[in-house]
């Protein structure tokens, strides 16, 4: 039986709140905690499979050209060595994107240093990594492009002109032209990229670390030329993606291909190096920001222009402006992306694309309109809320923007007023404070998830749906629990097999909202049943504790399952709700920051988050998806950065001890405030997506706290040592 719907209309029954069993929004632990704390989850690499064989990646020192040679001979006779291969298949498609819509690579053409040119094969990982440092290539050497300076950017089709900004800003009281860059970053996800395949002659099974497992068996369906019902991908527990497992990736189609030349299982784990080297990175960024008020502050005109970079022939491009086109008012208006084509690995979808680099040159260039015209920055944001799309004039679905910054600002005692940087010190230490806005587009995608009430009373929940990390595991037990009357270990959820029905996969913050909404419909189509069963409307049901109660009666939920289990697939569609409303998650960030005088370094000394992203799941799950995306907002505003050699356009800092993630001494404590609603648009279980909006604008606040600190005014992120110091007034 299959329960469906399209999300045509806002669905405002919020059923869930009237649910009996209370276990909706508790800060419930992970199903899956002891496991991974214990170092008994199985990971993709991890599965022991008699007779597998290791593979190792070889990756390009050429920048840009053509493999003229691979000397397969020069390593057949080390130890262990079974075969080289580099196979047409090997070619894996970009990450980013479907198989359709990936540029068609020519074999033996090298665009980035690093690309993978082969895979060498042996009985341990130890001779197949020797043999891999030995092989011999050839390369014919072309001209490449590496710095997004050094060629003319082509402007994107989609962007937005309305009215005339120039003229705007010309007649405004006071306006602010700024120009901000930000560095490239790297996922750097703690698990890196691995697979084990096996191929039987008709069947491929595939352990992988992916997040997308619906996309993910088209495009290695796609890359190996077999059909989708020829595979099955498994990944059960992934360590981490942050996008950079959105699509299959190098490793995933070179252990298949192998297994299928060899007939024998075969493994590929990438190194850090490898990761850091290979898979997609976030687009550097140069933004120019442009605002134009009147005296009382409201805004006349907002420009938000940014050059990014990518491959020549991909079509990804950092959305830089995504939430500055709806977030503030401004009757002139200016939103363009143009994109440089440079060759460095493949730009794509890095935690938060688009707002995570986008939101701090925003929220940083209103802080210093806000000087320049004497009005509070909380007040000059709270001003300027539109009623609508400020273009489309299409409504929003719900907004907490200005909740979120009114709450956060008593939680973290903001001082209202006049601020003048340099007014507090301690030693040799600055003290100052900032705020930044935060947003984040919402999306949902097409859902199943298959829902069996067992007939001994518990359920089960399964769908091809990845948890990352997120916590996936646990709020679909509290779902399905919640709508069954179940406590939430009497439900049993199975994950991360394409023998499941399709989920949305994690990505883009719409998995919980997508499969939860899912699961939700299967639940209510049982809740159906069981009322029909009992002879009462389905509103009349109680389900508390594995008992089911119609008002008239009370009896335990096996007897009325009668000893045949009832299993229904949830079919969740967005709809037109999507192109009705504006759909996003809001918040606030505020900071207290450190900076010494002497030597510029910056310490963050508090921070605190206010989210409103409408349903709370999981209150524990959530609070560590908003602290998790603080921790990243620390670290691109003052650590993270990927650098590249201007002579051969390799990376020159990929590992984590060159790429500076902020570690535990870089963190302060963290004030996680929810601002909780109900949005009958954004899902059917009222919820919004969270895990990336918790990184969308912090690293402003951060810049902002800087200025108030020592008056160092920072527009290049990040905002280390030596950029503060020489930015700071004598």
């Amino acid at each position: 039986m299959t329960a469906h719907m399209k999300h045509d209309q806002p669905d405002e029954r919020n059923v869930l709140d009237h649910m009996a069993q209370g276990i909706i929004g508790k800060s419930l632990d992970r199903p899956e905690g002891l496991l991974k704390v214990s170092g008994t989850a199985t990971y993709a690499a991890e599965y022991v499979i008699d007779g597998c064989l290791e593979g190792v990646i070889v990756t390009s020192t050429c920048a840009r050209g053509k493999v003229t040679s691979i000397d397969k001979q020069s390593v057949m006779s080390m130890p262990g060595v079974v075969d080289v291969i580099n196979e047409p298949r090997m070619i894996a498609r970009p990450a980013q994107g479907t198989a359709n819509e990936a540029p068609e690579h020519k074999v033996g053409e090298i665009h980035y240093w690093g690309q993978p040119v082969a895979l060498v094969v042996a009985e341990t990982i130890e001779q197949a990594r020797d043999a891999a440092k030995n092989l011999v290539i050839e390369y014919a050497p072309a001209l490449a492009e590496f710095n997004p300076e050094d060629v003319v950017p082509e402007p994107q089709p989609d962007g937005t002109n309305e009215g005339d900004l120039n003229q705007a800003m010309e007649g405004a009281d006071q306006c602010v032209d700024l120009t901000f860059t930000t560095e490239g970053h790297a996922s750097a996800a703690m698990e890196p990229h691995a697979a084990i395949a096996q191929w039987d002659g008709k069947m491929l099974t595939v352990h992988a670390s992916l997040q997308m497992l619906n996309y993910n068996i088209a495009e290695l369906a796609d890359a190996l030329k077999l059909k989708q019902s020829q595979i099955r991908l498994i990944s059960r527990y992934v360590g981490g993606g942050f996008g950079s497992k959105l699509g299959i990736s190098e490793e995933v189609v070179a252990a298949s291909v192998a297994a299928m030349v060899l007939d024998r299982p075969v493994r590929v784990v990438m190194s850090r190096q490898q990761v850091f080297q290979t898979i997609m990175r976030r687009s550097e960024t140069r933004q120019r920001v442009r605002l134009s008020a009147k005296a009382d502050g409201t805004f006349t005109g907002i420009g938000h222009e940014a050059v990014v970079s990518n491959l020549p022939g991909e079509e990804f491009a950092e959305p830089v402006t995504q939430s500055t086109d709806f977030l503030y008012a401004g009757d002139n208006r200016i939103m363009q992306i143009a994109v440089a084509r440079i060759h460095r690995m493949t730009a794509g979808s890095v935690r938060a694309p688009g707002e995570a680099v986008g939101m701090p040159a925003l929220e940083a260039a209103i802080d210093e309109l806000a000087e320049k015209l004497g009005i509070d920055p909380i007040e000059l944001r709270l001003r300027n809320l539109p009623d609508k799309h400020p273009v489309e004039g299409t409504p929003y679905s719900s907004r907490k923007l200005a909740e979120c910054l009114t709450q956060g600002a008593k939680s973290f005692g903001w001082k209202k007023g006049k601020r003048t940087p340099r007014s507090r010190r301690e030693g040799e230490w600055w003290i100052g404070t900032g705020v930044a806005s935060a947003a984040r587009v919402h999306n949902v995608g097409e859902a199943k998830a298959r829902v069996t009430l067992r007939d001994d009373g518990t359920a089960l929940v399964e769908t091809d749906m990845t948890d990352i990390g997120t916590g996936t595991y646990a709020i679909l037990g509290q779902i399905a629990g919640e709508m069954l009357g179940l406590n939430p270990d009497a439900v049993d959820v199975q994950l991360g097999d394409t023998k499941h029905p399709r989920g949305p996969g994690s990505g883009g913050s719409w998995g919980a909202a997508s499969i939860g909404s899912a699961v939700f419909l299967a639940c209510e189509a049982i809740r159906k049943e069981l009322a029909g069963r009992a002879k009462v409307k389905a509103e009349k049901l109680t389900l508390k504790d594995g008992q089911i109660g119609t008002g008239k009666f009370s009896l335990p939920l096996t007897e009325l399952i009668g000893g045949k289990s009832i299993s229904v697939i949830g079919h969740y569609e967005p709809g037109a709700v999507e192109k009705n409303f504006v759909a996003s998650g809001y918040g606030a960030f505020f900071a207290e920051v450190a900076v010494n005088h002497w030597t510029g370094e910056t310490r963050v000394r508090r921070m605190t988050g206010a989210f409103g992203f409408g349903r709370v799941l999981n209150a524990k799950t959530a609070r560590s998806q908003c602290i998790g995306g603080m921790v990243w907002c620390i670290g691109s505003a003052l650590t993270e950065a990927l650098h590249f050699d201007p002579n051969d356009g390799h990376l020159v800092n990929c590992d984590l001890a060159e790429y500076h993630v902020p570690v535990h001494r870089d963190i302060p404590d963290l004030d996680v405030i929810m601002v909780e609603e109900r949005d009958p648009v954004a899902s059917l279980i009222q919820a919004k997506g969270i895990g990336e909006l918790g990184m969308c604008g912090g690293a402003g606040a951060i810049a902002n706290a800087i200025y108030n600190a020592c008056g160092a005014r920072m527009h290049a992120f990040p905002m280390t040592p030596d950029k503060v110091l020489s930015a700071m007034p004598d």
